[in-house]
């Protein structure tokens, strides 16, 4: 088969071509849009899941349904290691400029944005935080610039929802890996947003992040849990996954047999990443349509190898080797709890420290740099999972 004319897309938040699966998320959010430009009340929106199950790609799908129906939008991307007000800054300054001209209430709303932003920006500021937004219209001194993240963002926000209002339109922000936001950062966002809702300005929050956002958001604000509409992006269901290897290979007059796309879904366990990754290995190296079993499992080789480098292995070469020796006892406990090891159900970190013959308490540093690290994570207490589909696998057999 022509690799020119390959369909497929394993990408990290490349858009496939066929976003199969997620309908019910888009045309929810359309409701979404539709009711907060009406003012009627609605809540932000938080998107979670594994890696690889789409998320980033959703979170842009999101994006453009708001682009269509008129909105200003930004992006941002949260960093462990950064404060919000740069990137959130920058990302209303888009979503402002997406808007047009609004005259004076547009105008006041940037200068706003440029206080926000400047009141972490000065002099005695790190290099990387120095930044200037290129925003032509003087700061509004007095106006989100008190120090206070909580205070600043309530009145940026509010601020901007306003003028959003004027417009007879509405703003989005888009924020993924949101688990990686500041603890303070993350109380002043639930806190800004819970202010606009309750004043029925046209202004929602997008969030995407790991299974355990839900579990941040609500360690901060008790009422987060009322705040935001949670959506659970998991693996695709047979008849998607399908659709997503068949349309794409459809309209480059290719097919699949029956009996490819079953082995197919049994290697990618539904997983969108794997279905990419898979199918365009599959394409490349088929002589000929329609796909077959064996084409699929001679690329599977080939598509296996690349994930142990670039998708598992990548993450694996992180961890120190305390911590490995840590992934690795993950692993072994989940299969010996009947589990494959890559099933996203946690195991208990009691019986991860069995397995190593340590005291679970001899393990925390390593636990905790590993969440930290983003390689598993903690949905309830004393229960860790990996954040990475079938990487339990990966670990058993190439570690």
């Amino acid at each position: 088969m022509d690799p020119i004319r390959n369909p497929y897309a394993p990408g990290a938040g490349q858009r496939p071509p066929e976003l199969a699966g997620r309908d019910e998320q888009l045309d929810a959010f359309d409701v979404v849009l539709e009711r907060v430009a009406r003012g009627r009340p609605e809540r932000s929106v938080v998107l979670t899941g594994l890696r690889g199950v789409g998320k980033t790609v959703l979170l842009g799908a999101l994006r453009s349904a708001a682009v269509r129906a008129g909105w200003g939008t930004g992006k941002l991307e949260a960093r462990p290691d950064q404060s919000l007000r740069r990137p959130l800054a920058s990302a209303l300054h888009q979503a402002i400029r997406e808007l047009g001209p609004a005259g004076g209430a547009g105008e006041h709303s940037l200068g706003v944005v440029k206080s926000f932003v400047q009141r972490d920006a000065g002099a005695g500021a790190k290099l990387r935080d120095r930044w200037s937004p290129g925003i032509d219209v003087p700061a509004v001194p007095g106006r989100a610039d008190s120090g206070d993240i909580e205070i600043d963002l309530v009145e940026l926000l509010s601020d901007v929802g306003g003028m959003a209002g004027d417009t007879g339109r509405g703003i989005a922000v888009f924020i993924d890996e949101m688990q990686d936001l500041g603890p303070s950062d993350v109380s002043a966002l639930c806190a800004a947003v819970h202010e606009i809702s309750q004043s029925r300005l046209p202004f929602i929050v997008v969030g995407a992040g790991l299974p355990h956002l839900p579990a941040v958001l609500s360690a901060s604000k008790s009422y987060s849990e009322r705040l935001f509409r949670y959506a659970r992006i998991d693996r695709l269901d047979r008849s998607a996954a399908d659709r997503a290897l068949v349309a794409p290979a459809e309209d480059e007059g290719a097919t699949y047999t029956p009996e490819a796309l079953e082995v197919m879904y049994a290697l990618t366990d539904g997983y969108p990443y794997f279905i990419q990754a898979y199918g365009k290995a599959a394409w490349d190296l088929a002589p000929q349509s329609p796909i077959g079993v064996d084409d699929v499992r001679v690329g599977a080789a080939e598509a296996e190898a690349e994930l142990a480098v670039g998708f598992f292995g990548s993450r694996f070469e992180r961890a120190t080797p305390g911590e490995r020796e840590y992934l690795r006892a993950m692993a072994d406990v989940a299969a010996a709890g009947g589990l494959d090891g890559s099933d996203p159900e946690s195991v208990p970190t009691a019986e991860v420290a069995a397995q190593l013959g340590r005291k679970p308490q001899s393990l925390s540093p390593a636990r905790d740099a590993l969440l930290k690290k983003g390689l598993i994570y903690s949905g309830e207490r004393g229960r860790i999972a990996f954040t990475v589909p079938h990487f339990g696998a990966y670990l058993r057999e190439h570690a």
